[in-house]
């Protein structure tokens, strides 16, 4: 007979490391499953510099920290697997793998977490590799001495912008509106720096070269006017999508996909929680995840003992 757990988390990001480590910690036996890179969003991030009581580091190295947290309380974590089907009515849950294996708990935490949003414009498949990223942490060395492109207005966009020029000789911000959505420190990090550059009320129309990236379409949008721009690079950041397509028709979502909890970070379904950038939520933020993962762990073990 299969072991059936106590709580089985699916993705190991802040959020699902977090209830990982609170699992775990109370002494249920706790899997986490986790299809992409350990750590979710935070290996994507150069610098956290606003996570409390840890002064300014690596987003990999936090990321690090909470699966090593998280193994030393005997959470049992395996990654690079596919999750191909789920059955979650029931007292017992069940979990099916590509390569044949399945799982089973009595409770189950999904934290999928999502993926950086595509513009959808012409030329962003072909050059995808080869110019056009969405992680500057993984490819900002590769434009050293290089000019580059950032999409985006938000806290990611002006932080991971400053980032790049570390690497870039000249960062470019292109933003749809004639202000920018994140906090004042990021805006002022950004706009005071010599390298950065800041084409505003714009959105790109296309990418253009012969192999590699060469040049970007830009539409002034009050005029309608489009330009072309010279780019070793562009960097987009204009958000990001849940990674629930494999859990439609399983537990209610919203409109863009999102999963509905409630407070108690508790889906439509009995026994099953979710947290982090997969549910529906204002806010994105390490801390927040930490912070969803945490009720849904306490949620679990609740929902155990009665």
């Amino acid at each position: 007979m299969d072991e059936v757990y106590d709580v089985m988390i699916i993705g190991a990001g802040a959020a699902g490391l977090t209830a990982g480590i609170y699992a775990s910690r109370a002494k249920l036996s706790t899997l986490i499953l986790n299809e992409g890179a350990i750590g979710g969003q935070m290996v994507l991030t150069d610098e956290i510099a606003n996570y409390p009581g840890v002064p300014a580091t690596k987003g990999y190295m936090l990321a690090n920290t909470m699966k090593q947290q998280a193994k030393s309380f005997g959470c049992t974590l395996k990654s690079n697997v596919r999750i191909t089907s789920y059955h979650l009515e029931g007292k017992i849950k069940q979990v099916k793998l590509e390569d044949g294996r399945s799982f089973q708990s009595k409770t189950v935490i999904l934290t999928p977490g999502g993926k950086p949003r595509s513009l959808n414009i012409p030329g962003e498949e072909q050059f995808k590799g080869t110019g056009i990223s969405y992680c500057a942490t993984c490819d900002g060395d590769f434009f050293t001495g290089k000019e580059v492109v950032v999409v985006g207005g938000g806290n990611s966009a002006l932080e991971e912008a400053v980032a790049l020029t570390n690497y870039a000789s000249k960062v470019t911000i292109v933003h749809q509106f004639a202000h920018f959505q994140a906090f004042k420190h990021a805006v002022e990090e950004a706009t005071n720096n010599p390298k950065i550059h800041f084409i505003m009320e714009s959105e790109l129309r296309g990418f253009y070269g012969n192999g590699v990236l060469q040049q970007v379409e830009i539409e002034h949008l009050p005029t309608g006017q489009r330009t072309a721009l010279k780019t070793d690079g562009t960097f987009i950041f204009v958000g990001y999508q849940p990674n629930t397509g494999s859990l439609k028709g399983q537990v209610n979502m919203n409109e863009q996909n999102e999963i509905v909890v409630d407070a108690a970070m508790k889906t439509s379904i009995d026994g099953v929680f979710a947290a982090g950038d997969c549910i529906a939520k204002k806010y994105r933020q390490v801390t927040t995840a930490v912070a969803e993962g945490t009720i849904a762990a306490l949620g679990a073990a609740e929902y155990l003992r009665n």
